[in-house]
């Protein structure tokens, strides 16, 4: 008997109903801090899941929340870790935040279950410690 060898593999992805209560909790976390932000989620493929803006969030701060969330989900760690990554290597330093979409400073944080990246959360608008902190909290209140 011969075995069929698959050509796909499984991959886990966050719910609709986890992306949503992590950006409303990432929201209410920056309304208790008085900031006005931008927040993203997106499945472990780099695709949005949820979103929400924040009234008098700047605008450009969108687009950088979803690459935040985009790139943290794509590499499996937070997005503020890039610049110990990228030490020590000059030719990766120079060109790979030339990349689209690439984002290497603090916002970004990658859902985690089980030791799963099952999305990434994406936060801007405010300071970056700031915004990782409420990426943080959206990821607290769905228990990861």
């Amino acid at each position: 008997m011969t075995s069929v060898k698959s050509h796909s593999i499984e991959q886990r992805v966050i719910s609709a109903d986890a992306a949503s209560t992590a950006v409303r909790a990432a929201v209410a976390k920056a309304d208790e801090l008085g900031l006005r932000i931008n927040v993203a989620v997106c499945d472990s493929s780099g695709v949005l899941a949820a979103f929400l803006r924040m009234p008098g969030a700047f605008l450009h701060s969108v687009d950088i929340a979803i690459d935040k969330a985009y790139t943290s989900a794509g590499f499996g760690f937070p997005t503020s870790k890039w610049g110990a990554a990228l030490t020590g290597d000059e030719l990766l330093r120079a060109g790979l935040p030339l990349r689209p979409r690439l984002v290497i400073f603090s916002g970004g944080l990658p859902i985690k279950e089980g030791g799963v990246v099952i999305g990434g959360i994406g936060v801007s608008g405010a300071s970056a410690a700031q915004d990782e902190i409420c990426a943080q909290a959206g990821i607290d209140a769905i228990g990861l």
